[in-house]
């Protein structure tokens, strides 16, 4: 996978003539758009589903299913938050996947002998998954921190209201200083900051 920061802008220019072309029939233009993204899109799905793993294994299926849907993007929404909300469903669809896997494992465990039960796995399991944000939530916040999309590219993203994006990122805000401040830590910092 190419070194590129998340945050640094993509040609788009670059990217419209490489979909062009890949509509066309030269797949090789599709590599273009995979380098330009490939890394931005991996640590977006990284922080929704936290799992290197899941989260490579994510990059393959959206690149995929993007250049299976290539004749569905439409110019009127820029390619960037077309690509962003495939990868942000087919996130919500892997948390959908793992919520269910985990239910069958826990009834899996109800029916199993004690003597092969484990809490220390559990413990471990949990300080992994809990840390008490919706995928919703992960996702306003990779959005406008790590990527620092305006609250309209967000709304294209998620089919919502730019307006309803702004209060939830807000209150998610405020929630985020009150679990510092109930951790002891201090309110300062990215999030206490208003965007």
């Amino acid at each position: 996978m190419e070194r590129r920061s998340p945050g640094v802008p993509v040609n788009q220019t670059l990217i419209e003539e490489a979909i062009s072309q890949v509509l066309e029939g030269n797949r090789e233009a599709y590599r273009t758009i995979i380098q330009a993204y490939e890394r931005k899109i991996y640590t977006y799905c990284y922080y929704i589903l936290r799992s290197h793993e899941e989260a490579e294994d994510a990059v393959q299926d959206i690149f995929v299913k993007v250049y299976q849907e290539l004749r569905r993007y439409e110019k009127r929404v820029s390619f960037n938050a077309w690509l962003y909300k495939v990868a942000y469903h087919h996130c919500l669809d892997q948390i959908r996947k793992r919520k269910r896997r985990k239910r069958l494992l826990s009834l899996y465990k109800e029916q199993q002998p004690k003597a092969y039960y484990n809490p220390h796995d559990e413990e471990l399991l949990q300080k992994l998954f809990m840390d008490g944000l919706t995928a919703e939530e992960s996702n306003l916040l990779i959005l406008k921190v790590v990527e620092q999309y305006s609250f309209e590219e967000m709304s294209q993203i998620m089919d919502c209201n730019s307006a309803t994006l702004r209060k939830k990122f807000e209150r998610l805000r405020k929630k985020l200083i009150r679990q510092r401040m109930n951790e002891g830590g201090s309110p300062h910092g990215e999030m206490a900051r208003s965007n």
